[in-house]
């Protein structure tokens, strides 16, 4: 007898699932589906699973296709699973091309292809289906989005979008996506919800559209370069019962939300300054954020990161703001600095592309100060310091991926009802950071060397 065994989630049981259990069940005689565990998932950063441990096990046991059901809870498992049963193939979705080659040493591994074209499910409820996800724009953001997506329950990408036909059809071909399009018309007719992965100046005009044709909008930061533009487009997204969320990272990771957790419990005393840096040097003269002379720049590029710390922890009512940067011949920002001042407090936000410094965030109070070492934006630790050393404490906490899965699992639940990350960026702080945007860029277009910036 031969026997195969194959792994998953099963999370809303759909037709790519049965396709995988009934080309599996063909390879062998007797098949045996490990199913994980809620805590497993999370462990390994599957997140947003929506459907009990029982219910996913019952639908793969519907399936009728497999023989024996076992359950998936810790790491190492399956070298453990495949002698416990004497397992002949070790069989996964090609997604995961690669990674299981170790197993190799115990049984035949195969990795099938998965289903292209896949929309409809075997079981949605009223409350719960797949979510059909398109990429406006095929670059680097769009080339993350793809291995993240995988983590994240509910949600399947479908297409992408791209005026440039080639760009799209390469994207699609390399990622796999059901479709490509130039045509934005037609894109809109097979999604639910987009991912707007485009440069700056063009988010606003295609988030307006997408939700216009009642699509839900997770839109790359900064989400627009003027206040009004995004507090039209909350309106707009509200008058149509949408989500539209900013999708600065950092600000739905866990590490980021327990430091903010702890510091609004008041753990190091009452906030007096807030110091953040986001800097990286690139060699390559010709990418985006130093040619675009108009929106390129590092304000641009990294302030979103910047700001947040700021905004959440000192709020949008600063009595002032001062910018100040060296700039490239075209007029774009290569290293700047901008001030604030509150009533009570102060802080400091910089951003490089050719100039380099310390990626930390550094939170000061009157009873001490948390440090963040760098890369702060991917929040894995930090020390809270008293006056007292002997009383310091680290804390480490999880981060996963490229932290997108985070952004993606919360707007998920949004679109399904169960909105979980709203406090985490709000709308008054998507529109403050647009708002301190197009205040930077008039700034920058209008200061002369003059007045004391210096052309690098």
């Amino acid at each position: 007898m031969k026997k195969v065994i194959t792994y998953g989630t099963f999370d809303l049981f759909h037709e790519g699932h049965y396709r995988l259990l009934e080309r599996a069940k063909a390879l062998g005689d007797y098949l045996i589906v490990g199913v994980t565990t809620e805590s497993f998932d999370e462990a390994r950063g599957k997140l947003n699973v929506i459907d009990s441990l029982m219910t996913r096990i019952e639908n793969v046991k519907k399936s009728g296709f497999a023989d024996e059901v076992i359950v998936e809870d810790h790491i190492g498992q399956k070298v453990e699973d495949i002698q416990k049963y004497g397992v002949d193939i070790f069989v996964l979705g090609s997604d995961w091309t690669g990674k299981f080659d170790y197993l190799k040493e115990f049984c035949e591994v195969r990795y099938l292809e998965r289903t292209k074209g896949i929309s409809s499910t075997m079981k949605r409820t009223h409350n719960h289906k797949i979510i059909r996800m398109g990429l406006i724009g095929s670059g680097r953001i769009a080339r993350r989005f793809v291995p993240e997506a995988k983590y994240v329950s509910g949600m399947e990408l479908t297409g992408v979008f791209n005026p440039r036909i080639e760009s799209a059809k390469r994207f699609a071909e390399e990622m796999g996506c059901e479709f490509y399009t130039a045509d934005e018309e037609e894109f809109y007719e097979h999604v639910d919800a987009v991912d707007i992965c485009t440069p700056h100046e063009l988010h606003y005009a295609y988030a307006k559209r997408a939700l216009e044709h009642g699509k839900h909008v997770l839109c790359e930061k900064p989400m627009t370069l003027k206040k009004t533009e995004a507090e039209e487009l909350f309106d707009l997204a509200e008058q149509k019962d949408l989500i539209l969320m900013e999708a600065i990272k950092t600000a739905y990771t866990p590490g980021f939300i327990r430091l903010l957790s702890m510091l609004q419990s008041g753990v190091i005393g009452e906030i007096r300054d807030v110091e953040s840096c986001f800097t990286r040097i690139f060699p390559d003269n010709t990418r985006r954020e130093l040619t675009n002379a108009g929106y390129g720049g590092s304000f641009t590029e990294y302030g979103s990161y910047t700001l947040l710390p700021i905004i959440k922890l000192l709020g949008t009512n600063y009595q002032n703001i001062r910018f100040t940067c060296f700039k490239a011949p075209n007029g774009v920002d290569l290293y700047t600095k901008v001030y604030f001042d509150y009533a009570h407090s102060m802080a400091t936000a910089k951003t490089g592309l050719k100039v380099k410094s310390d990626g930390h965030l550094l939170i000061s109070g009157t009873r001490g100060y948390i440090f963040v070492p760098a890369p702060w934006w991917k929040t894995t630790e930090f020390e809270i310091c008293y006056e007292d050393f002997t009383q310091n404490e680290k804390v480490f906490t999880k981060y996963l991926g490229d932290g997108l899965r985070y952004e993606l699992s919360d707007f998920v639940s949004a679109i399904n009802g169960n909105p979980r990350g709203g406090f985490k960026l709000t709308r008054k702080e998507s529109a403050a950071f647009a708002d301190i945007m197009e205040k930077f860029l008039v700034w920058r277009q209008k200061s002369p060397i003059e007045e004391g910036v210096v052309i690098i």
